[in-house]
């Protein structure tokens, strides 16, 4: 198989082991992974849009305590099949996928929104349950910074074929 130029020796390693073969060569195992990082990719994306846009205000009769506690699993789940089946598409074009900018970019920006993710959970989790009209300004602001990355993330994933 090809390798991209000048993609780093651990990538191209991946991409030439048993397992990557494996995946390239199973007529199931790719397709298969490809829906799961789908399917992934709209519960983590859609239930955070969903709490993000509730902190910016919209649904005020959905406490966002509730709306938090609902969406949080299906977040985890979300991320869980995204990172696993990401993993296994990663391995089959790893030389290729390591090398592209816009791969590099989803990459970092999903770190982002993980860390941001984490840190809303961290600043706001515990005062969550008294926003019954409106969120605090700087928790509005994360929401929707929150928002705007994973619709990058999300859009850098569906760009990756064309750089």
């Amino acid at each position: 198989m090809e390798h991209a130029a000048g993609a780093p020796g651990w990538a191209v390693a991946l991409q030439d082991s048993a397992f990557a073969f494996a995946i390239r060569d199973s007529t199931w195992i790719y397709p298969t992974a490809n829906l799961a990082h789908i399917l992934g990719l709209a519960l983590l994306v859609g239930s955070i849009l969903i709490l993000d846009l509730r902190v910016l205000g919209v649904g005020r009769w959905v406490s966002t305590d509730a709306l938090s506690r609902l969406t949080t699993p299906f977040t985890i789940l979300g991320l869980c099949l995204s990172l696993s089946s990401g993993s296994v598409l990663f391995s089959a074009d790893a030389a290729a996928l390591a090398s592209n900018p816009i791969f590099r970019l989803k990459m970092a920006l999903l770190a982002a929104g993980l860390a941001n993710a984490l840190l809303f959970r961290l600043l706001w989790q515990r005062r969550i349950a008294g926003w019954t009209e409106r969120a605090p300004v700087p928790a509005r602001l994360q929401a929707g910074l929150s928002g705007l990355g994973w619709l990058a993330v999300a859009g850098c994933g569906r760009l990756i074929a064309y750089f």
